[in-house]
């Protein structure tokens, strides 16, 4: 009788039993992952439905400026300067604010549509340093011409005092983008919102480091988290930074998170105001509109954007320099510059602009306009509005008022320490303010404040009091000089 012999059936039966218990085991956590996903995800599309229709993402905050400069013969001002004025309030920037022609030591200006001061143009004929004729488009000599108002600044969005200039993508330097992409985030055009290799490696790293050091978030997974999270590092905001991600990539196109994140980024702090954005920034530290930068400024915005306060070029010169030319030199790894376009720019030393009137010299002035502002239209309107307020802030007097403050206020300190010499107990030093008034006006040219900003309360209130009593005298009497 044949006799069937059945050799190893029951080892293979074991492996495909196992086998089968990992497959269910498998489709089991996929399902109660994927629910765990619907569930983050439609828990944080609400929270960005709410976010996003709220109102824009951006207000559009009213902008403070100056009096407008006036320009007369015989005034010691080059075509240079004037041209260097009229490019930082936007001429040739912004073809409907006006542009302007240099023709060797003439200047030839055209005011735009949107122009504080009438379309008239004129030409502005110097020599020497020294203005020598104004002439109007219609030939005429004009004794003195008006120069486009500066912008002092923008008013703060919230009561933290952020400050931006929004930008669309179209307005930001292809040098800016690819500086920008090359340190923090090389394909952000390619991916999804996560860089999931970049992520793994950095997870890596903080279970070997045993702490979270590594930066491994995209362009997009920073914009959520500056949007709708905290800075803490923790798993569950790392959660919800990663589901607002995907619902923020579902929702626009990579140029539209680019500028948004061009405008929400933190870019330092000038004053007592913070930064945000790049257009903010180039304004701050260059002087300049964000599309006149150069390749080396570029780069140093793109590098502060890892750490605004320690990178500070104010105050670490040294750090933001090294900064700086690590940017140029991702930007040579990703092909967006050539080696020697990197080695040109890293021989640019970094040149920022002077504290400007916004950031230093003119806080309480601002904030008086606030005020007053806020009266008149409501704060609300104020602070999400359109508004262009012109103002009787010269910031040439302003300037010399500041170096008054901040040159005498030593002296008075020396003399306070020296009344006190024999003191064993804290010394309260005096505070300062400074008001000037036009005496034909009433109008407040210039305000400054000096050591702490314990006078505020007081600089604020001082100027309106004193325009008002003196507007209400000169509507009746003749305006006097002081003597």
């Amino acid at each position: 009788m044949a006799v069937k012999v059945k050799l190893g059936g029951s080892g293979h039966s074991i492996w495909w039993k196992l086998l089968r218990v990992v497959l269910v085991a498998v489709l089991v956590v996929a399902v109660i992952g994927g629910i765990v996903f619907a569930a983050y995800y439609h828990q944080y599309e609400g929270l960005v439905d709410a976010r996003l229709s709220s109102g824009p993402l951006f207000a559009s905050t009213a902008q403070i400026y100056a009096a407008p400069q006036e320009v007369r013969t015989g005034q010691q001002l080059s075509a240079q300067s004037i041209a260097m004025h009229l490019r930082k309030a936007g001429y040739n920037v912004n073809p409907q604010m006006g542009s302007f022609q240099m023709r060797g030591d003439s200047i030839l200006i055209k005011p735009g549509a949107q122009s504080y001061l009438a379309t008239d143009g004129a030409t502005i004929n110097t020599s020497g340093g020294t203005v020598q004729s104004i002439t109007a488009e219609n030939g005429a000599s004009l004794a003195g011409y008006k120069l486009e108002p500066q912008l002092i600044t923008a008013l703060s969005e919230d009561k933290n005092r952020t400050k931006r200039r929004i930008v669309t993508y179209d307005q930001i330097p292809p040098r800016m983008v690819q500086a920008v992409t090359a340190i923090e985030d090389r394909r952000f055009f390619e991916h999804g919102g996560i860089n999931y290799v970049r992520t793994a490696k950095c997870a890596v790293q903080d279970i070997v480091a045993g702490r979270k050091s590594c930066g491994g978030s995209t362009l997009t997974q920073q914009l959520a988290r500056g949007f709708f999270l905290s800075p803490d590092k923790k798993i569950s905001r790392k959660i919800a930074e990663i589901m607002i991600t995907f619902q923020l990539e579902q929702r626009f196109n990579k140029q539209q998170i680019f500028a948004m994140y061009a405008n929400q980024i933190p870019m330092g702090q000038r004053g007592s105001f913070a930064i945000a954005g790049f257009a903010e920034a180039a304004q701050s530290y260059f002087g300049k509109d964000l599309r006149q930068l150069d390749l080396a400024e570029c780069a140093m915005l793109a590098g502060l954007i890892q750490r605004p306060s320690y990178f500070n070029p104010y105050k670490h010169a040294d750090r933001m320099l090294e900064r700086r030319n690590i940017v140029l030199d991702s930007m040579v790894e990703t092909d967006a510059i050539t080696a020697s376009e990197a080695q040109r720019a890293k021989a640019e030393p970094i040149r920022l602009a002077p504290p400007n009137v916004d950031a230093s010299e003119a806080p309480y002035f601002v904030d008086l306009v606030h005020d007053q502002i806020v009266q008149r239209v409501g704060d609300f309107n104020t602070s999400h509005s359109q508004l262009r307020i012109y103002t009787s802030l010269d910031p040439q007097l302003q300037q010399v008022a500041s170096e008054a403050v901040e040159a005498g206020m030593p002296h008075v300190d020396e003399l306070v320490r020296r009344l006190h010499r024999k003191s064993t107990g804290a010394i309260t030093y005096p505070q300062v303010a400074l008001v000037a008034l036009n005496p034909h006006t009433g109008r407040c040219s210039r305000s400054s404040a000096g050591a702490t900003t314990r006078c505020r309360s007081s600089i604020t209130r001082s100027p309106s009091v004193l325009q008002a009593r003196f507007s209400s005298r000169s509507s009746t009497r003749r305006p006097t000089t002081p003597r």
